[in-house]
């Protein structure tokens, strides 16, 4: 009797080890989302009720905006775009997931600097004439190359049908500026090495934004 109790207990706690394989192993969702890395897709294969693997693209977030300094007018066309490979653990095997893996980002703008109204530029507390500087322009890259971002959310994944997709979360940045000039002062070493440290400052200015932050909501649909 207790060998045969024994079997049905092992058989019973098998086929339940085999059902919940089998119902996590075909669990993937697709998420349409928006954010601000734009706008993309989200998708997600969980393979057990506290694991999961998820991949997203977004892009197409684009806008123009001023910067202005003491000695320089800036202006830049800013493009953002992003995929992302993540490792997803639901700790209560619910909704509700912890996230960690790597973002390759593509967030930079393209910079154009005006003279000041009286129509000079200062570089390192030396000035210069719009004629002497010619068209000033720049890139200012925000993050690109691998990054490792961190997040938590909030997926239905763990049924089928329809259901609310929702991620927060930050990435590491490593921000660059290059700045060049199409004037007759470009050839000048003093200028370039003023030139260089305007980049610095920059880059400086731009570095206290140590982690981007990633906000995602969407609609998703669970097989």
């Amino acid at each position: 009797m207790k060998r045969m109790l024994a079997a049905s207990l092992t058989g019973a706690l098998l086929t339940l080890s085999a059902t919940q394989v089998q119902a996590f192993d075909n669990h993937v969702t697709a998420a349409a989302i928006a954010g601000t890395t734009g706008l993309g897709a989200d998708l997600s294969w969980r393979f057990h009720e506290r694991v999961g693997l998820s991949a997203r693209y977004t892009g197409g977030l684009d806008w123009n905006g001023d910067f202005d300094t003491d000695e320089v007018d800036y202006n830049g066309d800013v493009s953002l775009s992003a995929g992302a490979l993540k490792l997803d653990y639901y700790p209560f095997a619910g909704r509700f997931f912890l996230s960690i893996g790597a973002m390759l980002p593509d967030m930079e703008a393209n910079v154009t600097g005006r003279a000041k109204e009286n129509g000079e530029f200062e570089f390192n507390g030396t000035t210069y004439t719009a004629n002497d500087v010619g068209t000033l322009q720049g890139k200012l890259t925000i993050a690109d190359g691998v990054q490792p971002y961190a997040g938590l959310g909030w997926r239905s994944s763990h049924q089928r049908g329809f259901g609310f997709f929702s991620e927060l979360g930050v990435m590491a940045t490593n921000v660059d500026v290059s700045l060049s000039a199409t004037g007759p002062a470009a050839n000048n070493n003093d200028f370039q090495r003023d030139l260089r440290r305007e980049e610095q400052r920059l880059e400086d200015d731009a570095k206290k934004l140590e982690v981007y932050p990633v906000a995602v909501l969407g609609i998703s649909y669970t097989f």
